[in-house]
């Protein structure tokens, strides 16, 4: 077990589109230890990796690495790997957020809280788990943001 929280590393593939680098990493590092302590009954690696590493990614990109990980060549939201590597779209983040009245910055936070909800154990492939997951995160996600 790590001794404290794991680095939250982000790097941004875009150009700077539509999303603060520094403004989502002080978020994400408020964010990391209430992810932590929402550790599924089944674990999870978070407390255990050094760092976290964020890739920020167009849909064509993220839809390159759903497809060669996956067999699943669309895009999609976010790709969480256990060895600490999350791939956001922020494309996706865009078009979703506004549907749900989020900026592109807050969906693409909603993102990182949701990889490292997986990376604490957490699932969404079966409803139960999915209605789960996504209350906390969204509990987190208005923790996170109203502390500006």
């Amino acid at each position: 077990m790590a001794d404290s929280n794991p680095e939250l590393l982000i790097f941004e593939h875009l150009g700077g589109k539509g999303v603060s680098v520094e403004r989502l990493l002080q978020r994400g590092r408020v964010a990391m230890p209430l992810c932590l302590a929402q550790r599924a009954e089944s674990g999870g690696v978070l407390e255990a990796l050094s760092e976290v590493e964020v890739n920020l990614v167009s849909d064509e990109v993220i839809a390159e690495v759903h497809d060669d990980f996956m067999g699943d060549p669309t895009p999609t939201d976010v790709i969480t790997f256990h060895h600490g590597e999350i791939f956001i779209s922020v494309d996706t983040a865009e078009r979703e957020g506004g549907a749900y009245g989020h900026s592109v910055e807050k969906e693409t936070l909603l993102y990182l809280i949701h990889g490292l909800l997986h990376l604490n154990g957490h699932e969404d492939k079966l409803p139960g788990q999915r209605e789960a997951m996504t209350e906390i995160q969204e509990r987190i996600l208005e923790q996170v943001w109203l502390e500006r």
